[in-house]
């Protein structure tokens, strides 16, 4: 294992060949196009010693762990991305995005990467800090898993030109929302930039802060033959 200095993780999520090839039955509309980009922030990414996730959605064959939103799709589709399957409408990754030695592949049983998965453990036993989001899609799994992120208490960033959607619009709200929600947005040319201090670790200045501070955590008053708090609705 390579030194991590950035603290960060590179996560690439779904992209499959049953969501990017055109002919796949999930096929995402911008999808294909994205896959420059993502290759050149995989390898960014292995450049500077930040580990790649590669975060994969395989469905068993009987379709017993199909998202009830999806699953009429899904068999329309042709079945998509089922274990060991090949082709355009396989769980197999465009070349360039697939794991090499060093990498991480997570399958993952609905949107977020986060869900039901053994992400966040590995993460912080890899005591990273910051989330570098790219995959498609934009308004599904990569929100979702952003969203997670933040919940638990990492630095977000989504790469622009590494994400992807069924319209150019949806991209943009989508990536705006995330923006709003605390997450830093730039794209696979600022990524080459990246380094320790390009992503501050807010989580660990407000913890600084509450240590200098005499700050308690609820507010303890005097009541009867006690002492607690109360909420005084």
């Amino acid at each position: 294992m390579r030194p991590n200095p950035t603290r960060s993780a590179l996560i690439v999520i779904d992209m499959e060949n049953g969501f990017v090839d055109p002919k796949g039955g999930h096929c995402i509309r911008f999808a294909q196009s994205t896959v420059p980009a993502c290759v050149q922030a995989v390898e960014t990414a292995r450049s500077k010693g930040i580990p790649v996730f590669f975060v994969k959605r395989i469905y068993r064959s009987d379709g017993s762990d199909v998202e009830l939103t999806r699953h009429a799709g899904w068999l329309a589709g042709g079945r998509a991305c089922m274990p060991a399957s090949a082709g355009f409408n396989s769980a197999q990754a465009p070349e360039g995005l697939r794991p090499q030695p060093g990498d991480y592949t997570i399958i993952k049983p609905r949107w977020s990467a986060f869900f039901q998965t053994e992400l966040d453990l590995i993460l912080r036993r890899l005591d990273v800090r910051t989330v570098i989001l790219a995959g498609t899609t934009t308004p599904n799994c990569v929100r979702t898993t952003c969203y997670d992120a933040i919940a638990l208490e990492y630095n977000t960033v989504v790469l622009t030109d590494c994400c992807s959607s069924q319209t150019e619009e949806i991209q943009r709200v989508n990536l705006e929302d995330m923006e709003r929600a605390g997450a830093i947005l730039m794209d696979s040319a600022a990524f080459l930039d990246y380094g320790p201090d390009t992503v501050p670790d807010v989580s660990a200045a407000i913890r600084a802060g509450m240590l200098e501070s005499d700050d308690v955590p609820e507010p303890f008053q005097t009541f009867g033959e006690g002492t607690g708090w109360t909420d005084l609705w």
